[in-house]
């Protein structure tokens, strides 16, 4: 494993789901993932980041390009941060293909999100993730996002996978504070936040840490939440949660979660911040503009002209 990691928060505990910076043409841009990468260690205070997942638009990137954007990121990081690589799809040899390919490249764990759209049995579910647990060495976390993929990992699945001994974490955009509770009472498994509107909900019921989108702008803020609340500062940590409503309202439930996070990154100047690849679109300037100001209301500094990266 790498730096930052304990028994009970085997990736860390601020992650952020880190977005894939593309270049004019189209095609990844590698350096800009490194140096965002490094920003968001280095500057933001994360313990880790995950590579390819949905908000890196890892729909529209090639296996190839997953493979070289996950050893760009490890390479600029990988000493000082957890590197999970998202390995999830709604083909099991797919799935395996693309774990033993995150090993290969030097991921410390990975994130294998329910497969979507076909809706499998509990069991499918079950068989899926085991198949994938065992296809590497790599700690893994599951992805439970009901709303994206369809179906939701019920709490008796997630006692049946619990005991396998690569299966250690659950990334929860499900929701469900008090079901997670009972498999938590139960079992090893360890929560991590995936959904930014619920994160201190989710330290109260016992959660590790967070896999954000906002951290992406607000990540020592998150950071400093955690730690307060696991210090018994629990005032302190709601303060910060209610500092941060703005921003997380800007970016998590006026428009797609990349667009949102790319816009956010381009006002502040920072890699990351450009195209998009289709289907998804760039934010308007209309949004833009209400962005800025969120932010704003939310303590980030946003400059009154981003200097943009490339410039820097």
């Amino acid at each position: 494993m790498a730096p930052s990691t304990t028994t009970d928060a085997p990736f860390g505990r601020m992650l952020t789901a880190m977005v894939t910076p593309f270049l004019p043409d189209g095609g990844v841009d590698y350096d800009g993932a490194a140096r965002l990468a490094t920003h968001l260690v280095d500057e933001r205070r994360h313990d880790g980041l995950v590579v390819n997942g949905t908000t890196g638009e890892s729909p529209t990137t090639s296996d190839d390009e997953k493979r070289d954007l996950l050893r760009a990121v490890v390479d600029a990081v990988g000493d000082r941060a957890v590197v999970v690589a998202g390995a999830g799809t709604n083909h099991t040899e797919h799935s395996l293909k693309l774990a033993r390919q995150a090993e290969a490249a030097g991921a410390h764990g990975l994130l294998v999100v329910t497969p979507y759209y076909n809706k499998p049995p509990q069991e499918g579910l079950v068989r899926h993730f085991t198949a994938v647990a065992d296809a590497t060495g790599l700690p893994t976390m599951l992805y439970d996002i009901p709303g994206r993929a369809g179906v939701p990992i019920e709490n008796g699945t997630l006692l049946k996978l619990a005991e396998h001994p690569r299966i250690l974490a659950v990334k929860d955009a499900k929701g469900d504070l008090f079901g997670a509770s009972k498999v938590m009472a139960e079992t090893d498994l360890v929560w991590y936040s995936g959904d930014d509107n619920l994160n201190l909900p989710w330290l109260s019921v016992g959660a590790a840490g967070f896999v954000s989108v906002v951290g992406h702008v607000v990540g020592t803020e998150l950071h400093e939440m955690i730690d307060a609340y696991r210090a018994g500062e629990h005032g302190r940590a709601l303060d910060i949660h209610r500092r941060l409503l703005p921003v997380v309202t800007a970016i998590m439930t006026r428009t797609q979660g990349a667009i949102a996070v790319k816009a956010a990154l381009n006002l502040l100047g920072l890699p990351g911040g450009g195209p998009l690849r289709a289907p998804l679109v760039e934010a308007p300037p209309e949004f833009a503009a209400r962005l800025r100001e969120d932010l704003t209301i939310g303590g980030v500094k946003v400059p009154e002209v981003a200097i943009p990266e490339v410039a820097r």
